[in-house]
């Protein structure tokens, strides 16, 4: 495993599984929260880095719709270089937070060239979300909310809000992030994904 992303691991004290339920202890799950009478209506992950070694990654993932500014978009034009998914709202502050760390790293001049990127607006209109991916200078599509179609595809591994995924140039997830991303950890997920190769 990279030592970038495993120290991460190292890190986390409860990793969640798809079909495993989260830690009883843990504040960000869904009854916990449902308890402390927030209503954010969203669960608010806790930014723990979940990596899938080459030979545990499911299917392929393919995602499509229609983008902010009214465009057709599918993830198979991403094939051949990793594909960073970003699932995000402009009423959810976790995302507001965590927006400058997402532009940074999709602005790095490393990747342009090697790294695709998609944005996924949820719960709220074309209009509310493109204004706002204007104003935070985000220039990689970010398609429309479909009502959760998008997030079916990603086999449990977007359940908070936000969350990061990388796939791997064969369009199978190969890192996640539940909640905020940092920089730093958004530009190691994808650096692993890189050193792999487009062959893996």
């Amino acid at each position: 495993m990279p030592r970038r992303t495993a120290a991460v691991l190292l890190a986390c004290a409860c990793l969640v599984t798809p079909g495993l339920a989260a830690c009883s202890s843990d504040p960000n799950s869904v009854s916990n929260q449902a308890k402390d009478g927030s209503q954010k209506n969203f669960i608010s992950g806790d930014g723990s880095v979940q990596v899938i070694a080459p030979d545990r990654r499911l299917a392929p993932v393919t995602l499509s719709g229609t983008t902010l500014d009214g465009k057709s978009w599918t993830s198979t034009s991403a094939r051949g270089k990793p594909l960073v998914v970003n699932i995000w709202a402009s009423w959810c502050p976790p995302c507001q937070a965590e927006a400058p760390a997402i532009k940074a790293v999709a602005d790095k001049a490393e990747f342009a060239g090697t790294v695709a990127w998609v944005g996924l607006n949820q719960r709220e209109s074309p209009q509310t979300a493109l204004a706002q991916v204007q104003a935070w200078g985000v220039t990689f599509p970010n398609l429309a909310d479909d009502g959760g179609i998008a997030l079916q595809q990603l086999q449990g591994r977007a359940r908070a809000m936000p969350s990061t995924l990388v796939l791997d140039p064969q369009g199978r997830i190969a890192a996640f992030v539940g909640g905020p991303v940092s920089e730093a950890t958004l530009t190691g997920m994808i650096e692993d994904v890189l050193a792999e190769g487009p062959g893996t």
